[in-house]
């Protein structure tokens, strides 16, 4: 628990108060139920959640003391308390402002879904067609037009759904070789993000992992050397979170699916953040398409749903359609099955790739298009909203933005920057990090960057008029450091 503000009791042996004291000092549970103020918030939240908050609040508390903390007054711990049970419990507490200027923010929940993504998690609400069919009234496929749109989108025969493309990788992989030899490129064993090392996701799948090549460069005939008669697959992984520079070099996939066909074995494409359209046009350099996966001859490709698709998170599997019986039939497609919601918002997403409207309606790809101009003139709005703050001291630079989440890792896009700063004379300012902390403490939550002792506020990751939520942030921020 972090608190800033209100009437503060000295700690340490400062006029005699020793920990002790403080600690004697926070009420119990008990007597803060029995507060007309906290009766208020049990009202609102219910008595049950506000009981539980407060145990956890008074646990932290007493941590922070013994750590050089301070007590709150009543009716700052009211409010502080209001807060938390907010962020608890409403869409207003969830909600997070995005100045940080990644565009796929994982921390945030990678791609902002679209209008109409939005509007179809709302009629999944009761019953819902989610596996019926309508001539008959049992059951269908449960994927059948999420299927039927990615067949639009990348030409390929099949397709299927799990909960992300980690999963798809491992269920991928079970169903086309396990206890077989699985040939991969030394300079592709990623590590992808939460600590999920490639190794770790084969051995899982039950294949047995043979590298070739070295770090920086992989030869084809290291790929032919290596088939033996318990090879089951070679699989292609696209290092989508890290480049490597200068002598390096490795196969692509339309000579590993040659040397595949050539052999008689399976060609498995992992792409990571599955395009499903050209970036250059949006102003970034492109990524490896599905499409041209399949063309290549890929037998199975596996992608994310909700980087360069900008959908929920999921794991996407396309290819031939007797690989796709299988891996639908596989005990692992169960467990990583996805519910209705994440099907009723990739199928409104996928959509507006079927019509063209991708560039127009999905956020992701909005933001990517924002000219300069409109930029610089969103940050001249938020400058204008904190000019007269006194103490605080804000310019525009430009900078760039990323598109994050393990897509184009060194891809920057310009972008305007409005830089903050606070006077240091200021009494009760903690420096800068802990004036970023009381922003992503606020409501709604404002992430930025902090660089060079200065917020960076991105201009390029935000929606229409989140740059007045700034402003707020920032003037309730310096009108509480100046007391």
């Amino acid at each position: 628990m972090t608190d800033t503000g209100g009437d503060i009791k000295d700690r340490g042996g400062k006029d005699g108060v020793t920990e002790q004291d403080l600690l004697r000092q926070i009420p119990s549970v008990s007597e803060l139920l029995g507060r007309a103020d906290i009766r208020e918030l049990s009202d609102s939240f219910g008595g049950g959640l506000v009981k539980s908050e407060i145990q956890l609040v008074l646990k932290e508390l007493r941590a922070e003391l013994r750590g050089g903390g301070a007590v709150p007054d009543g009716a700052r711990f009211a409010a502080l308390l209001r807060r938390r049970l907010l962020r608890f419990t409403s869409p207003e507490g969830r909600h997070a402002v995005n100045a940080a200027g990644i565009l796929l923010h994982t921390g945030l929940g990678r791609s902002p879904l679209c209008k109409e993504a939005l509007e179809a998690l709302g009629g999944m609400g009761g019953y819902s067609l989610l596996q019926s069919d309508l001539a008959s009234g049992g059951r269908s496929l449960r994927e059948e037009k999420v299927e039927r749109l990615l067949i639009e989108l990348t030409g390929c025969e099949a397709a299927t759904v799990v909960n992300n493309n980690a999963a798809a990788t491992m269920l991928a992989l079970n169903t086309l070789a396990a206890g077989k030899r699985v040939i991969l490129s030394r300079g592709q064993l990623i590590e992808i993000g939460g600590g999920f090392r490639m190794p770790e996701v084969m051995a899982r799948s039950s294949v047995l992992l043979h590298e070739v090549g070295t770090t920086n460069r992989t030869h084809l005939q290291d790929y032919e050397k290596a088939v033996d008669e318990n090879t089951g697959a070679i699989l292609h992984v696209h290092t989508s979170n890290y480049r490597v520079r200068g002598f390096s070099g490795t196969p692509d996939i339309r000579a590993l699916c040659a040397l595949g066909k050539k052999l008689g074995i399976p060609v498995m494409d992992d792409i990571g953040s599955g395009a499903l359209v050209p970036l250059s046009k949006f102003g970034v350099t492109d990524e490896p398409l599905v499409s041209e996966s399949l063309l290549a001859g890929a037998e199975i490709i596996c992608f994310s749903g909700d980087k360069l698709i900008c959908g929920p998170q999921a794991g996407i599997i396309c290819g031939k359609k007797e690989i796709i019986a299988r891996v639908r039939k596989n005990p692992f497609a169960r467990m990583f099955r996805v519910c209705k919601l994440t099907l009723a918002a990739l199928e409104a997403t996928l959509l507006h790739f079927v019509n063209g409207t991708h560039g127009d309606a999905l956020p992701f790809y909005q933001m990517l298009s924002v000219p300069l101009k409109t930029l610089g003139d969103r940050a001249q709005r938020l400058m204008r909203a904190i000019s007269e703050l006194k103490g605080v001291r804000a310019d525009i630079i430009d900078d760039v933005s990323y598109v994050g989440s393990g897509s184009l890792p060194d891809e920057g896009v310009p972008t305007k920057v409005v830089r903050v700063r606070f006077d240091k004379a200021f009494p009760g300012y903690g420096g800068i990090e802990q004036a970023a902390l009381r922003l992503r403490q606020g409501l709604p939550s404002i992430f930025c960057r902090v660089k060079e002792d200065s917020l960076y506020c991105d201009m390029r990751t935000l929606f229409d008029g989140e740059e007045m939520e700034i402003a707020k942030g920032i003037r309730l921020l310096a009108e509480d450091i100046s007391k």
